[in-house]
């Protein structure tokens, strides 16, 4: 079974923090030195620690680079405070290694890592080269990464993609992420927080920013682009068991203590083998509508999306007997399908209704019968069993072919089915 994680980003979130937490939830240190033995990359090694943090115990990921791969990136008077010198500066900007995205792209490619990790690591590379391209007005081809492409950014997006995959991380519940205020130095120059790269991040993937007083950078674009990449919930489980927690130790001082903190969460609050989500239903009374009419709109509406439709017998003001038109529908097909229901019909007004449903999880399988291959819906359910349903064209096909009756290419199916299951 796949972990659920979630992310409590009340300090923030930046890659080494990342890093960090996993590795005190319980990733394996060998299989991640492994990986990054293996990288195209020099001038770093790396120091898993234990630190305090406000009386709290953390693990603390540490990238240490050489000399001339330092980006100064937990140095707070250089981030913060005026540079010792001008040249100085133009030194730093001098010697930063500058990578564009297909260079990472091989790092990763050639790097002793699993597919699934190095597809994590690939899907925060892009995201991060997407949101540098918009804030330089140029493409994702031509994108050279500057802190991101530095030494220890790379190490610790890889990190992050390979302790996911240890852990068996496959969903994350990302409520919101905390960030500070004021300006930060970076290679560009002076940057407002949130410097642009995380804005940008942010506002593509409608990840929610709670500003707080602390003058600083909270979350970083590695940081975002993590939040970004693994973020499939906004919202936690109803009812919840955290089965460990991970406490991720940041660098930099503030005056709140930085901790990242993550959470294997298993969710309770509805059956196994019951999912939720959110479906809209639109909904319209007309009593001036032909049959036929009713037909045809219903027809359209199924081919431009709706996942149902139906009509219900209502008596309208002035006792007119008339139909309730009752469209479900996913949140990205309502303006299409709203425009339909105007068309084809004498409504004037649409009613708007989101609401939240579970679901029972189901698949797709062919089953082999005695009239040929028939398609089936299969729905699992708590207590192990599951239900066949033969779809309804898949049967009528065989019936019209076989000249044979609904009910016995229906029986067929199931009885297959069955059998296979048992098998």
């Amino acid at each position: 079974m796949k972990n659920k994680l979630y992310l409590e980003c009340f300090s923030g979130i930046s890659g080494d923090m990342m890093v960090a937490a996993l590795l005190d939830l319980g990733a394996d240190e060998a299989v991640l030195k492994k990986a990054l033995s293996s990288l195209s990359v020099s001038g770093f090694q790396i120091k898993i620690s234990r630190v305090k943090k406000a009386g709290l115990d953390a693990c603390d990921f540490d990238v240490i680079l050489d000399k001339g791969h330092e980006n100064h990136d937990h140095d707070m008077n250089y981030l913060y405070g005026i540079p010792e010198s001008h040249d100085d500066t133009q030194e730093h900007v001098h010697h930063h290694e500058h990578r564009g995205l297909s260079e990472i792209l091989t790092i990763i490619d050639n790097a002793d890592m699993t597919e699934q990790a190095k597809k994590t690591a690939k899907k925060i590379f892009g995201i991060l080269a997407q949101a540098e391209a918009k804030a330089h007005g140029t493409t994702v081809e031509n994108v050279h990464f500057h802190e991101v492409g530095a030494v220890d950014s790379i190490v610790d997006i890889l990190s992050v993609a390979v302790c996911l995959d240890n852990l068996g991380i496959a969903e994350a519940v990302v409520p919101v992420l905390y960030e500070g205020t004021g300006q930060i130095r970076c290679a560009h120059g002076i940057l407002p927080v949130p410097v642009p790269a995380v804005s940008h991040i942010v506002t593509a993937y409608d990840i929610p920013l709670h500003i707080t007083d602390t003058c600083g950078e909270l979350v970083t674009p590695t940081g975002a682009a993590i939040a970004a990449a693994l973020r499939t919930e906004e919202k936690l489980p109803e009812r919840f068991v955290i089965k460990k927690v991970g406490l991720g130790a940041g660098k930099r001082a503030y005056e709140t203590p930085s901790i990242l903190r993550a959470m294997l969460i298993e969710d309770q609050s509805c059956e196994k083998n019951v999912e939720r989500d959110v479906i809209y239903k639109l909904e319209s009374n007309v009593d001036d509508c032909t049959g036929e009419a009713l037909g045809y709109v219903l027809e359209r509406l199924m081919k431009a999306g709706a996942r149902d439709v139906h009509y219900i017998p209502v008596y309208m003001k002035k006792n007119r007997p008339g139909y309730q038109i009752n469209v479900i529908c996913e949140e990205k097909d309502i303006a299409k399908l709203e425009k339909i229901i105007f068309a084809e019909t004498t409504t004037i007004g649409i009613r708007r209704q989101k609401m939240e449903r579970s679901i029972v999880k189901r698949e797709s399988a062919v089953v082999r019968t005695v009239y040929g291959e028939i398609s089936c819906k299969v729905c699992s359910y708590a207590d192990g069993s599951r239900r066949y349903y033969p779809e309804y064209e898949s049967v009528v096909q065989a019936c019209q072919k076989e000249q044979v009756s609904y009910q016995e290419v229906y029986q067929a199916a199931v009885a297959s089915a069955t059998e296979s299951r048992k098998a």
